[in-house]
């Protein structure tokens, strides 16, 4: 039996060109009956894609047809079928997050790479920062503070120096952003099954916004994130070009 796959394509020439070709190729099979899904594009597409098809069984194949594409294959037209089958599969868990709003709104949202809380006004933020109940930081005074999934911790996260994580370690990464005090406190590795909650102090005089995969949530006074280990993203990468070697090979260049 042939594969089925379904590709879909970011906006632009490139990605609607080679998903066009794909499809001549190989044929295109709607996304609700496809065995692979193929995504073209770069990682923030790869994001989307993930996002908009988490409901659905088949796994996401991505092929580069954008800019830094971490998570994405190298694009090529031989032999799509054959590298899919011989493809490792990388299980991802988001997060989820659970925000507050200053109306006292709820807003609810996934989160594959971090859940960031970003200052909104000219004054740094200030934050209070519980781990599974317990308060661990009085006040963090800083431009913001993110929660980072192994997967995600060489996207923002390692942009604020926080750290790379193994993608198979059961841990998340805490990182502060231009954090003025503790000066020196750049962040913390939680037990993957951590619950966090980051209160915001004086919001109304330092605002804070509150991002999950860059997908703003509003002006927030708290938020509250832990693991959805009830949701699990499959990604395929080429044989000898998986997760973990990326996320190796990222930490010596």
């Amino acid at each position: 039996m042939s594969m089925k796959l379904a590709f879909t394509a970011a906006d632009g020439r490139l990605a609607e060109e080679g998903r066009a070709a794909l499809a001549a190729r190989y044929g295109d099979t709607p996304l609700d009956k496809a065995d692979v899904i193929v995504a073209l594009g770069g990682d923030g597409f790869m994001l989307h894609t993930l996002h908009s098809t988490q409901e659905l069984s088949a796994p996401v194949y991505g092929m580069n047809r954008g800019t830094v594409g971490f998570l994405m294959n190298e694009y090529g037209e031989e032999d799509l079928p054959e590298r899919i089958a011989a493809a490792e599969t990388a299980v991802i868990n988001p997060l989820r997050m659970r925000a507050t709003r200053v109306d006292g709104s709820m807003r609810e949202a996934l989160a594959i790479n971090e859940v960031s809380m970003l200052r909104a006004g000219p004054q740094a933020a200030k934050l209070a920062i519980s781990v599974d109940g317990r308060l661990r930081m009085a006040e963090l005074v800083c431009d913001g503070a993110l929660i980072a999934t192994p997967a995600g911790s060489t996207a923002y996260n390692y942009s604020a120096h926080g750290p790379i994580l193994p993608i198979g370690a059961d841990v998340l990464a805490l990182t502060s952003i231009a954090a003025f005090r503790p000066r020196r406190w750049r962040g913390a590795l939680l037990p993957k099954r951590a619950r966090v909650r980051v209160d915001v102090l004086e919001p109304d005089k330092r605002p804070v916004m509150a991002d999950a995969d860059s997908r703003a949530s509003g002006i927030v006074t708290s938020v509250e994130v832990e693991s959805a280990t009830d949701i699990e993203h499959r990604v395929l990468f080429d044989t000898g070009h998986g997760l973990e070697e990326r996320l190796i090979r990222e930490q010596f260049v």
